[in-house]
């Protein structure tokens, strides 16, 4: 039995109720299962053979048409074990989960494979969203492998190209918002509740989010059955902190693994609600009027999941950090040039966060430590300017010899 129940007051509504907010008392939802049941179910199925991806999760998935199934075949992205960054850090094992090898390039295609199939089982012809750039793209995406309309609202100037780029390929309407990232997830949200046919595919959205849980199964499995000491992820409007720890405690419940990791929640200090409510031990986020970071992706001051972040982290026994843009960027490059992940900069954040925790001594050198990163790094070209820029020669080799500094080897004579 699969039903939507508010994180608040408990409130139960209907699996195909079209609701973003609680009824009685407006708070956000989540959805809960019958463990017993898919217990039972798993004992059956044969998803341990499917290849890795979202859809070999379909048992722990509340889609019951899978012939309604919309995938581009997202999900099976890389753990890579990462020595060198590791080194320079001082542990002993980081991993790096590259969301980017999704299709459109971020973790936001594990959320929109399920939600826009639950849009088909609920017969909906428009999907709409507000978004930073990745939510854009990647619900652009599937409404139009689906045949949907998609509507999508984002900030004024504040996307990165590259992301607004590809939802104008896939055929999505886009509205520029004279405003911010909340602004404009207000006006969608209002737009979705006036107009029943148009289907809310952000973050509040509960089915969306179980999609995003697959990431933390899919971690457990590649480590062969186990979950990591510490998983740390960039946080912006906070959906996807709370998903992934749904994912290890249902692995965990499930009995599919014996431990639970700690979750490490990073922000840019110019847009750190969670993690300022975290550092002053308080159970209210203060929202950012003007969230102001290079991370676009993260620049949201007021998010939406807060309480399901603060759930998570707390639960978790986890903590949150904040990174200044400019370690965010020596992050970046960090991952690059040590390990061949070239990320947006959201994603170095993870990096970033993690980097200054081993500084500050809070975290065991001898920890498995998992850092999501959440999207490609040509998300956002306008951030490239700043890795430098190619040399310049004349086309022989003396030219290109000087430049390098390269001495030619001494000439053996024959004997």
């Amino acid at each position: 039995m699969i039903r939507q129940v508010c994180i608040n007051c408990g409130e139960e509504h209907e699996a195909d109720e079209i609701v973003y907010f609680c009824r009685r008392c407006g708070d956000l939802l989540e959805i809960e299962y019958d463990y017993e049941e898919m217990a039972e179910r798993l004992e059956r199925s044969d998803w341990r053979s499917l290849p890795l991806s979202v859809w070999r999760y379909r048992d722990f998935l509340p889609i019951r048409d899978l012939s309604k199934v919309v995938s581009l075949n997202e999900g099976g992205t890389g753990l890579h074990l990462c020595s060198r960054l590791a080194k320079v850090i001082g542990l002993k094992r980081v991993y790096v989960k590259n969301e980017g090898e999704n299709p459109t390039g971020s973790f936001k295609d594990r959320g929109m494979t399920v939600g826009v199939t639950k849009a088909l089982e609920l017969n909906m012809k428009t999907v709409i969203c507000a978004s930073t750039g990745n939510t854009s793209a990647s619900l652009a995406a599937y409404a139009a492998k689906a045949g949907l309309r998609c509507i999508v609202l984002v900030p004024s100037g504040k996307i990165a190209y590259g992301k607004l780029v590809q939802a104008l390929a896939y055929g999505a309407e886009i509205v520029q918002v004279r405003g911010n990232f909340d602004q404009a997830l207000r006006t969608v949200i209002e737009l979705s509740e006036r107009h029943g046919e148009v289907y809310l595919l952000n973050s509040i959205n509960p089915y969306r989010l179980e999609g995003q849980k697959s990431l933390a199964y899919e971690v457990c499995d590649q480590l062969g059955g186990r979950a990591p000491d510490r998983v740390v992820l960039p946080v912006g409007n906070a959906g996807n902190i709370s998903a992934l720890w749904k994912g290890f405690t249902e692995f965990y419940r499930l009995g599919l693994v014996d431990s639970l990791p700690r979750m490490v929640g990073v922000q840019a200090e110019g847009a750190s609600p969670i993690a300022q409510a975290i550092k002053r031990g308080s159970n209210v986020v203060t929202p950012v009027e003007s969230p102001e970071t290079v991370a676009t992706a993260i620049r949201i001051g007021a998010p939406v999941s807060w309480k399901k972040a603060l759930r998570a982290i707390r639960d978790s026994d986890g903590t949150a950090e904040t990174v200044t843009d400019e370690e965010i960027l020596e992050a970046q490059s960090m991952l690059a040039r040590c390990e061949g992940l070239f990320v947006e900069p959201a994603s170095a954040s993870s990096i970033a966060g993690l980097k200054n925790m081993v500084e500050l001594g809070e975290i065991d050198r001898d920890e498995t430590v998992v850092c999501v990163a959440t999207g490609h790094g040509l998300k956002d070209p306008d951030v490239m300017r700043r890795v430098g820029k190619p040399l310049e020669a004349d086309a022989d080799v003396q030219s290109i010899e000087r430049l390098l500094g390269l001495t030619r080897p001494p000439r053996i004579e024959a004997s």
